[in-house]
């Protein structure tokens, strides 16, 4: 028995819709990679299965790699949901002394984290005016030291 062109057509079909069950976004280019064989079949005629099941992994895989690397990328404008590290080493001005063990006001020139303000904390005085670096993200409060 040949696998027919139709038949790698037909598989990827199947995949992409069984994308629409498993919405993890992942199945899906192994649905178009199998399109892909389909179509070169279609053009170049019949090739050895291995090399069909070869041109499948290599295409799949180049996709899902691809997915991860072009379409990916920080594209976010206000950082909502990212690491901390992103934001570590922002340069803010203080609009509400901090103590330690108290919670003060930071002000943002652009959105960090989706907010232009937030609450932060120190760990020694620091008026009002100064101001101050992100050292870390501690919960839903930043910590802060002079600049």
């Amino acid at each position: 028995m040949t696998i027919e062109w139709w038949y790698w057509v037909v598989g990827g079909v199947l995949l992409i819709l069984l994308e629409l069950a498993i919405p993890a976004f992942f199945v899906l280019w192994f649905g178009l990679g199998a399109l892909l064989v389909g179509l070169l079949m279609l053009l170049a005629g019949a090739l050895a299965l291995t090399t069909q099941l070869l041109v499948w992994g290599l295409a799949s895989l180049a996709m899902v790699a691809l997915w991860f690397k072009v379409f990916r990328r920080d594209r976010h404008k206000t950082l909502i949901g990212t690491a901390d590290g992103t934001v570590l080493g922002e340069v803010g001005l203080l609009v509400g002394a901090v103590e330690p063990f108290q919670r003060g006001k930071v002000r943002f020139q652009r959105p960090i984290l989706g907010a232009d303000e937030w609450a932060c904390v120190a760990e020694s005085a620091i008026a009002a005016g100064e101001r101050v670096r992100v050292i870390s993200v501690e919960g839903s409060f930043l910590k802060v030291a002079k600049a």
